[in-house]
Parts: C-alpha cells; structure tokens; sequence
C-alpha cells in the first residue's frame, strides 16, 4: 500500500523510515561523524573479542576457571608473586590474588557476559516495550488507560531495588546470566513502551494510514506494514543507549554480589573483589574498571551519533551551527585583514 510513501521519510513527520535510500542517508550521516566512527570500531573490537574468548585465551593459554596457587604468595595473604600482579609471558595481565587464577582470560570472558546481558537484555525490552506501546496506542479507550497505567507503574519501579529482590529469592540453580537478563528486561521496558505509543499515536493519524484503514486493511496488518517502519528510528536510538545503561546495571548487581555468581566471570564481580586487593595488585582493579569505563563510553557516544543520524533535525542543526562558525571566523579573518 505504501511502499513508495515510505521509502524514505514518513508524509508530514520528521522521522526516516528504513528503506534504501533512507538506509544510505543514514550511513551518510553517520560516517560524517568522527566520533560515532571511532565509538563503533572500539564496541566492534569488543565484541570480536567477546566472541573471540576462547581463541584468545587458547593462544595465551589458559582459561578462567583453573586455579594456580605456585602463583600465589600465601605468606604476604595471597598476594601474586612477581612483579605487576604476576605478569608473565603465560600471564599476559597477571593473576587474580588468592585465587590465581589468569586475569587476561577472566576479562575477555568477563566481556561476554557483559555485553552478552545487555545486548540479550535490550531486546527484551525493546520486544515488549513496542508490544506494549502499539497495543496501546491502537486498543481501545480502556486498552489504552490500562496499559498506560501499567506502564506507569514500571517506570516508577526502582530499577536496582526491585533486581535486588528478585534476584534474591530466585534458588542458585537457576542460569545466573540468563536470570539477570530477565529481570533487567522485564522491569525496565517502560521508557521505551511511552515512546513507541507516543509514536504510534502520531503515524495512525497520517494520510498513509488512513488510506490504507479505508482500503480494508487491518489493525495489524497495518501495525505490521505502516506503523513499524516508522517506528524504526526511534526504537533504534533508544535501543542503542539502552545498551550501555543494561551494561552498568549488570555490573552493579553483581558488584553487589546478587548478578553473575563465580567462578562465572563478570567485571563487576571482579570490581567486587578488586576493592580489597587493589593495593596489592593495581591492575585487577584498573583493568575491569577500564573495560568497563570504555564499553559504556563508546555505546553512549555510539547511541548519540545514532541518534543523530537518524534524526534528519539535528543533522541540518549541526550543519548549520558549522557554517555559522566558519562564516564568523572568515568574518573575523577580513576584519584582521583590513
């Protein structure tokens, strides 16, 4: 029905629907932006290395379960032997203290888990947030307020107190990784679920839909074919900064010893040990805390390019603001000059 309408930008909106063209305006955009480039290759070298685990550790060596107590100097409390936390040419970023076990094996494998949770976590969200939000936005009066309500209700929850809880009373035996997924996506949809009915409430009154309402369509297959398209971009940019968000609530939980249970490694359950031995050995403290700091640092400016990549607004503003400032300084270049 609407095909051709929708190729590139949804008829009396400023949001792009994906098409080919519009696909192509938006990498356009996206590459005119340094930053957002560099942000994408660091979250691109760390997923490799996230995939890559078990080849990395398999060419130093090791793994991040074994235990090496000769490494370990049981006369000073566990402290590793060797200068900077053991490191060696077997130990690429030293040992863990009282345990021993390989630090570089336990910081790739600790990126799995995290990225793995907040990227498996964010669909979550953005699944229910858009079942939520549509379903809303075209149900009924009652549909509406009972959903909305609903929805309220979510995101006034304590995101952190209410994990605390849950994560709490669910037995040992159950997935750690996969329960904290579940409970940061079936808590934290709400934000998303507003702005897809926000969103759904504006498309359903544009020329496209109504023709394709008159012509017989329905409900859902004009969800399917009209709305969700256009509900792209701003699912998109709000799934990009969910990711980093999901990433440091997993570290919090388990830095407070409810997420990700051991030998199972997780950077913020080696931030939970490292506060005791970070004295001792500096570097299991500053390595967790760095890839930590640089993961979420990348998706934020990553989700911002995107965001504005997608929005067709704030590309004309920046390029507005840029010949602005370089019409001001050749304007202060000819003063000089006379």
């Amino acid at each position: 029905m609407s095909e051709a309408l929708v190729a590139t930008q949804a008829p009396g909106t400023d949001t792009p629907v994906p098409g080919a063209s519009g696909a192509r305006s938006f990498w356009r955009r996206l590459r005119a932006q340094r930053a957002a480039l560099v942000a994408a290759v660091v979250v691109a070298l760390l997923v490799l290395v996230a995939l890559f685990a078990p080849l990395l550790t398999a060419l130093e060596g090791q793994d991040p379960t074994t235990y090496h107590p000769s490494l370990i100097d049981s006369a000073r409390g566990g402290v590793p032997v060797g200068s900077f936390g053991g490191m060696s040419a077997h130990h690429w970023l030293g040992v863990e203290p009282q345990t021993g076990r390989d630090l570089f094996a336990r910081l790739v494998y600790g990126a799995r888990v995290s990225l793995g949770v907040a990227l498996a976590a964010t669909v979550v969200q953005v699944v229910i947030g858009i079942t939520i939000g549509v379903a809303s936005a075209l149900g009924s009066r009652w549909v509406d307020q009972f959903l909305s309500r609903v929805t309220d209700i979510i995101v006034a929850m304590p995101l952190m107190i209410m994990s605390l809880a849950l994560l709490a009373i669910v037995p040992s035996s159950f997935p750690r990784p996969v329960l904290v997924t579940l409970v940061i996506g079936l808590i934290a949809w709400g934000n998303i679920a507003k702005i897809v009915r926000a969103q759904t409430l504006t498309l359903k009154g544009l020329d496209y839909v109504s023709a394709a309402r008159l012509s017989g369509w329905g409900t859902w297959r004009i969800a399917r074919r009209e709305l969700l398209p256009g509900l792209a971009a701003p699912v998109i940019t709000y799934a990009a900064l969910l990711v980093p968000i999901n990433i440091s609530v997993e570290a919090a939980l388990s830095f407070l010893g409810v997420g990700v249970k051991p030998p199972t490694p997780s950077w913020g359950q080696m931030l939970t040990a490292a506060d005791v031995w970070y004295q001792a050995a500096p570097q299991y403290l500053l390595f967790p805390a760095g890839a930590l700091f640089v993961t979420v640092l990348a998706l934020t400016v990553l989700g911002d390019g995107v965001r504005t990549a997608l929005d067709p607004r704030a590309a004309s503003r920046l390029r507005v603001g840029a010949g602005r400032r370089r019409g001001a300084g050749t304007g202060s270049e000819k003063g000089a000059d006379a």
